[in-house]
């Protein structure tokens, strides 16, 4: 399975990404051998999370979730539309 996820960062912002094993994947952001990005903004929160049967699927959605506005991803977030 393939899951687009976005995390919320110590300073408020909100990373979005994707991978094959989201429990390895958050465990590596947490450590601060996620992204150079989530690196200096610890500690992360998983606050949503997305299943693909593919990965183009998820990178598709990763790439979507990115060019929303920030309240876009907020609602997002709020409408627990999880997958």
């Amino acid at each position: 399975m393939n899951y687009t996820y976005m995390l919320q960062c110590a300073d408020g912002s909100l990373y979005t990404g994707w991978t094959v094993d989201l429990k390895k994947r958050y465990e590596m952001h947490s450590s601060g051998r996620g992204g150079k990005y989530t690196r200096s903004r610890l500690p992360v929160r998983l606050v949503y999370c997305e299943q693909h049967p593919g990965r183009t699927e998820a990178m598709r959605r990763e790439y979507f979730i990115k060019h929303l506005t920030r309240s876009e991803k907020i609602d997002l977030i709020r409408s627990g539309r999880n997958k």
